[in-house]
Order: C-alpha cells, then structure tokens, then sequence
C-alpha cells in the first residue's frame, strides 16, 4: 500500500542523498533509502536520520522487479545516482541514460506523483563530453516516459562530504603547485548541498512538477578564483600555473589509470564549457527558492581540516 508521505530515494548514500534524508525525515517524511551496500554505506545514512521515519532497502539488482516493489510503497521518487568517471561495470550510458529511463518508465506504471531526476548544469554544449552525452540522453528519457517529471540540472554541489572542495583542499595542503586548465576561466555557480536540498524540499511542498530547473548559488566565480578562495580559507599560497593543452591531456591520461581519477580525459573536455545558467530554462532564483549561502563563508567553516594546525589554529580564542 502507498504511503503519501513515502519519497523512495535512489543513490542516498551521497553528500545530496545524506543531506535530503537529514531534511525530510526531520521534517516526518518516511524515507525509504535504497543502497547496494547496507553494510558499507548504511550507517552512513542511518546518522542523517529523525529516528523512526527512515527504511534502508539494499538492491543488488536493479530490475524491475526490485524497483517496482519499491515503488508501490512511495508517492514520490527521487532519482540521484550519478557518476564522475566510468569503471568496468558503471559506465555513463548504463548510470546516466539507461538506468533513469528504467525508473522513469516505472514511476509512470506504478503511479507515482512526483519523480524527480538529478542531471547536471552547463552539459548542452559539450558535444565531446561521453559525460555529457549520456546525461543529456537521461533527461531525454525521463521526460519521453514520464512528461510530468522535474528534472533537476545543479551546478558543483558542495559541502564538507563533497568530493570537490575537500579533494581541492587536500591536493593544496601537499602541492607547492596546482595547474590550471583554459587558464582557470572556465565559470562556476556552486551551491550549498543545505540549499539544494532546500530546492528539492519546495518542488515536493508545492507538488511542482513538469519543470526542468536550473539550481545554482548567488556566486559565479571562474575555476582559478574557486582555486584561490580554497588556498585563502587553507591559509596556503601556492603557485598557480597555466598547462599548454598537450601537457593537460597528458596529465589527464596519467591521472585516469588511478583508481579514484583525480581528472580523466573526459572531464578535461567538459571543463571547457562554462557551467553557469544557459537562459533556456527557468532556475530556482525564477521560481523563488533562494540560495543564499556564500561559497567562502562555507568552506571556511571546514577548511580548518587541512590547515596547518586545524580547527585551534584559528584566532576565534584570542579575546577570551
């Protein structure tokens, strides 16, 4: 039997999905949070939680079976399973086209009132981006099996479990030198993690469907300046240098054989394309839900991890 208060989360293990957990069920929403490891990610989820309104779900399958069971208990469906760099068993088609046209198709036969999918900011333009590609066909998807659903397209997320600016700080509190690829020009509108989830909170409020939205902070800010801000709220100068394109490429090619790339080949190319609002949609500022958080007063509120020193070589005691 549905619950009309159930939202069954897909990839609630992350900075976002964690986050929307703390809200919701804070605010009694039952949370239904699907993960292929309860074991590995659970307790993750299970801390964000108002006691009693979250139920884990591990799915090692995702057919439709599984995914139809889940659904006839919720109401609404929040999809944010997404990846950065391909493996051999993820890559972007199966995560980023396949897998949301599969759970837009059954949100459709299992009746669900709100499906809400989760792409990315800035990705129209970047033709040679397989990233890209694939996202763009996702939403194509979703919209063709479900018309009605809100297609969420955010710029860098961050917060102190992101995987941006804690990297970024961690790579500048060891490396006298950081390169800059397009000379750092590339532009940014990060939001807060607290602000989207905010967003997503006001669409399920308001029942808001049929939307595609472009969700981005007060700032814009070009990469070399978010480089910048980062060493600021680390107290670290370091040397900024500009790489020829053949020697990005080949630092590129280098860092992809890791096994958590710090920057592959095809991320390289989308970093060419601004990832600011395009005009052709409407974005959350249009619709009236703020997001005011300011990106260096964040970040200093947990760059204190990778400073020299840490959280007590602050000054805030120094008039005490």
């Amino acid at each position: 039997m549905k619950n009309q208060d159930s939202i069954l989360i897909f990839g609630a293990s992350g900075q976002i999905g964690r986050s929307i957990v703390r809200k919701f069920t804070k605010n009694n929403y039952r949370v239904i949070a699907v993960t292929r490891s309860i074991h590995r990610k659970g307790f993750q989820i299970k801390t964000q939680s108002n006691y009693g309104y979250l139920e884990l779900e591990e799915i090692n399958t995702f057919n439709e079976y599984n995914i139809s069971k889940l659904m006839k208990r919720c109401s609404i469906c929040i999809n944010l399973i997404g990846i950065l760099y391909e493996k051999k068993k993820n890559n972007f088609n199966l995560i980023h086209s396949d897998l949301p046209s599969l759970l837009s198709k059954l949100a459709k036969e299992n009746s669900i009132k709100q499906f809400i999918h989760i792409s990315a900011l800035g990705i129209e333009k970047a033709i040679d981006s397989q990233y890209a590609i694939s996202k763009l066909d996702g939403e194509k998807r979703v919209r063709q099996n479900f018309s009605n659903a809100v297609i969420l397209k955010p710029s860098i997320v961050y917060s102190v479990d992101d995987n941006f600016t804690t990297n970024f700080m961690r790579l500048l509190s060891m490396l006298p030198i950081m390169p800059l690829y397009y000379e750092g020009k590339t532009q940014f509108t990060p939001i807060h993690v607290s602000d989207f989830t905010d967003i997503i909170y006001n669409i399920i409020q308001k029942k808001i469907t049929g939307e595609i939205i472009e969700c981005v902070g007060p700032e814009v800010f070009t990469f070399k300046e978010i480089i910048l801000k980062i060493s600021k709220a680390i107290k670290k100068k370091r040397l900024l240098i500009s790489l020829p394109m053949f020697l990005a490429r080949f630092n590129a090619k280098i860092f992809q054989i890791m096994p958590n790339p710090l920057l592959t080949m095809d991320q390289l190319r989308l970093l060419k394309y601004n990832n600011i609002t395009s005009g052709k949609y409407k974005t959350n500022f249009e619709l009236k839900f703020e997001a005011n958080k300011k990106f260096e007063e964040e970040i200093n509120k947990y760059s204190y991890n990778w400073s020299e020193g840490g959280q007590f070589s602050k000054n805030r005691f120094d008039k005490i």
